[in-house]
């Protein structure tokens, strides 16, 4: 019933895909690999040959395991000023106190168990799956190695190549010239050392995504090459450390009707398998790629293609998962670094020691502009981003409460703190300049937090609307705060 099923809507896919706008090629195109050589080199791909049976099992197995937990999530997710769910479904998982945001949507990691944490599954299934994945993140950090390695041993001796051709040919130019060419082209291609490679291929994280098409009532088509569906469309990966390589493990459950796509010659991507569809970014000259994407396959994108071009991924017939592994920027998304900002705004806060009333230590313009920001980023960064997404975590931790609670006690006091800088800017004791300096500062940062409670208020009855039109179970109500 299900390959019927699948037989039908490929037809009519087929039938839907019509001329491309741009050209784009495949395998099975001609020159499919030397464009692949020339314009994407930086897209390494491993068959799922090469990877261990043992942790093929152990992945997949995970995958299942969360799908049958009701684990993967459609976000709620801006853009455009507009809110929009998600068509895939995901969940992170990574470092214990590690975020990833994305199209203003903070995701919270359900920790796999690192050593040294006291981490508390649900079940022994959702530890063996966390701990899976953490066994495919280190084989990935692994690979990403081995192929930046051999990325910069290409570009070198291509280099190397290049200037000796050049020299050859400018043989006839003078020495100081052909000097300083030698010492252009020596700097491009000085070899990056070990703690470089291992900064942008150290995984702290993996976005999972889920999404069967034959449940999907609608999906939007590719714009620029006619390529078909899309379950995810053309974009930047954002939030990353720069330069760094991201790492894919797909698995789509093809059965015997998308096997035998393969087999009848179409013209263009076969709309039954699974792609993923890159092109070089603003550029309407350079034929994109559609590369298909089977059980236990691997992709790299290497060094900076995540920003000299775009990828999008193209929705087969059969559902799919996929482990897509990143290393975020942890500069202001970790666990750590939101409570570090919480002790050095409470720095400006005092207790008497007789009365026990709190006071400011300043009301000095830099340091109320500061203690607010901390304020600001706490509530909307954080604790709503949280609590607006519900208690989906508790389904396989519950890790995050007691930092959550933590940060919520923080919160309260930097209420306090708030409250206290308006008693004393009343004072009219305050040298008038310092504290219409105080003042103007203050206003505008209490104005923006007036605003963004309004637009969570709004999202907030958005998001409920949502959850009773399609009776999604696990987009709960916030927490107020």
């Amino acid at each position: 019933m299900l390959s019927q099923q699948i037989r039908t809507k490929k037809k009519k896919l087929l039938e839907e895909l019509g001329e491309n706008r741009l050209p784009y090629l495949t395998p099975a195109d001609a020159d499919f690999h030397q464009l692949w050589k020339t314009k994407y080199s930086k897209l390494i791909f491993r068959k799922s040959d090469t990877v261990p049976a043992e942790l093929h099992q152990m992945v997949q197995e995970s995958f299942l395991t969360l799908r049958e937990h009701n684990c993967f999530f459609q976000d709620l997710v801006r853009i455009k000023e507009k809110d929009f769910l998600t068509p895939v479904s995901r969940i992170l998982i990574g470092n214990p106190g590690c975020t990833y945001k994305y199209l203003n949507t903070r995701l919270f990691t359900v920790p796999w168990p690192a050593e040294g944490y006291d981490i508390k599954y649900c079940s022994p299934q959702m530890h063996d799956a966390c701990k899976a994945l953490m066994r495919l993140n280190d084989y990935l950090h692994i690979e990403a190695v081995k192929a930046l390695q051999g990325q910069n041993l290409f570009e070198t001796k291509e280099i190397k190549d290049t200037t000796v051709i050049d020299r050859e040919q400018s043989f006839a130019t003078s020495l100081t010239e052909e000097g300083s060419v030698s010492k252009d082209q020596s700097s491009v291609c000085v070899p990056e050392d070990d703690r470089s490679l291992k900064n942008r291929t150290s995984y702290n994280l993996t976005l999972l995504n889920y999404m069967d098409p034959l449940q999907m009532l609608y999906l939007k088509q590719e714009p620029y090459f006619g390529m078909g569906n899309m379950a995810v469309s053309w974009h930047h990966d954002e939030s990353l450390v720069e330069r760094s390589t991201v790492a894919v493990y797909s698995y789509s459950c093809e059965d015997s009707a998308v096997q035998e796509s393969s087999e009848q010659g179409l013209k263009g991507r076969d709309p039954a398998v699974w792609h993923v569809g890159l092109k070089v970014a603003w550029d309407i000259e350079t034929p994109g790629l559609a590369v298909p994407l089977h059980q236990g396959d691997i992709y790299l994108m290497l060094d900076d293609l995540n920003m000299t071009h775009q990828h999008c991924v193209l929705a087969g017939l059969s559902p799919r998962f996929s482990s897509t592994h990143r290393v975020a920027d942890s500069s202001r998304g970790t666990l750590e670094y939101i409570l570090g900002q919480c002790e050095l705004a409470l720095q400006n806060l005092q207790t008497d020691s007789d009365s026990a009333a709190w006071s400011l230590k300043s009301l000095e313009a830099a340091v109320v502009k500061q203690v607010e920001e901390i304020h600001n980023e706490v509530e909307f960064e954080w604790l709503r981003q949280f609590w607006f997404q519900g208690k989906r975590y508790l389904k396989c931790t519950d890790w995050w409460l007691k930092p959550m609670a933590k940060l919520e006690e923080f919160w309260r006091k930097l209420e306090i703190m708030t409250s206290l800088v308006l008693s004393e800017v009343r004072k009219e004791q305050q040298i008038e300049e310092q504290r219409n300096e105080t003042i103007s500062c203050f206003l505008l940062l209490l104005k923006e937090r007036q605003k963004l409670r309004k637009e969570w208020t709004a999202s907030h009855r958005k998001n409920a609307e949502k959850e009773t039109e399609t009776k999604h179970p696990d987009l709960k109500s916030p927490s107020p705060i």
